[in-house]
């Protein structure tokens, strides 16, 4: 009776086994194929889902979907319909990317930290931004909160002076404090290397127009100028 179990046990891991293979194989030709049709474009990730021989592939951070030999390609939103309300497979594979791009990027950030920090928020703003400024005040009243700042020049021609001026500040937050609080320079600062074509890379993955673009670490977007408690209710939410 044990030697039959050990065999039965040993022919569904060796079954298991060749499915993985078979599938990796798939999603090997499936990206060799996605790749020789763009190949201006990086196949980050492919994904089999589970909805009739359909891939969902993240095509230089786009999500898009397509068949198993890359014949038919479509774009927009996928949802799950099994449950309720329908969850956006779409949004969470767009969150995840946004979130990972935040993520690793947010040394290019200024860091501020209020109360014990535990809560996360992103944040792209110009010097310049009028909204940014409102929405200074709307973070200066929230706890508990680490606020990660990209400076993205956009608005005016002096913009990107004044990013550079901020981000080479021997303190960078006292500095923005000040933009943001007086519409100055707090101090004079020497050059720098200013991450400023970073964010802007950064920026344009997540396809931000405009200033300013407020996000939580989970990936997902707040809009642009969000009252306090607003994103309160939204970091509650999480």
């Amino acid at each position: 009776m044990m030697n039959r179990l050990v065999f039965v046990l040993a022919a569904m891991l060796a079954l298991v086994s060749l499915g993985a293979r078979a599938q990796g194989a798939e999603e090997t030709r499936l990206r060799q194929a996605m790749q020789a049709k763009f190949p201006q474009m990086t196949v980050e990730s492919i994904t089999r889902t589970p909805f009739g021989g359909l891939f969902e592939v993240v095509l230089s951070g786009e999500v898009v979907y397509t068949d198993a030999k890359a014949e038919f390609l479509m774009g927009g939103t996928l949802y799950d319909t099994r449950t309720m309300p329908p969850r956006n497979i779409t949004q969470d594979t767009q969150q995840k990317i946004t979130a990972k791009a935040l993520t690793t990027s947010h040394d290019n950030a200024i860091k501020m930290v209020r109360g014990n920090g535990k809560r996360v928020l992103y944040t792209f703003e110009d010097p310049n931004c009028g909204y940014c400024r409102q929405l200074y005040k709307e973070l200066g009243k929230m706890t508990d909160v680490t606020v990660y700042t990209f400076l993205l020049p956009v608005l005016s021609p002096d913009s990107a002076d004044k990013s550079r001026a901020i981000w080479c500040a021997k303190d960078r937050a006292k500095a923005w404090d000040q933009m943001m609080v007086k519409g100055t320079l707090s101090e004079s600062s020497k050059p720098c290397d200013a991450p400023l074509e970073k964010n802007a890379q950064v920026a344009k993955r997540l396809n931000i127009t405009g200033t300013p673009a407020i996000y939580l670490a989970s990936g997902q977007q707040l809009g642009g100028y969000v009252p306090a408690q607003q994103i309160e209710q939204a970091l509650a939410a999480k």
